[in-house]
């Protein structure tokens, strides 16, 4: 009796193992699903495992967080600019996102060149 009771355990164990697994390897995060507390942690964790050797495409970044909150766009010196800006921090539950909650991620030609407080000095500065 118990020796059944064991094997129904290790097989229960054994299950949870194998879906479990299945969930991590296959399931794929979709902001665009996500309450807004999840949506600002995805947005962290992306945003901060960027590197500044990366050549992200803004295509890339639409891709993996979706739209973004804010976006601003402007062409200088024959160069288009695009800052995205995705919500990381709440800051007041009023209903509408302000730049104060968001991080910025600025392309140049649609390549990654700046993110965070940087971003927005560079998206103003004509010496980008």
């Amino acid at each position: 009796m118990t020796k059944k009771i064991i094997r129904y355990i290790l097989l229960g164990i054994g299950l949870y193992a194998v879906l479990a697994s299945l969930v991590i390897i296959f399931y794929q995060d979709d902001p665009t699903t996500m309450n807004w507390q999840d949506r600002e942690a995805f947005n962290n964790r992306f945003i901060d495992k960027l590197k500044p050797a990366q050549k992200l495409s803004s295509e890339s970044v639409l891709e993996q967080l979706g739209s973004p909150d804010l976006t601003f766009a402007k062409n200088s010196n024959n160069h288009v600019y695009q800052l995205f800006f995705y919500r990381t921090q709440h800051v007041k539950s009023d209903g509408i996102t302000t730049q104060d909650e968001c991080t910025g991620i600025l392309f140049k030609d649609g390549i990654l060149i700046a993110w965070g407080l940087g971003a927005l000095s560079a998206y103003h500065s004509e010496a980008i």
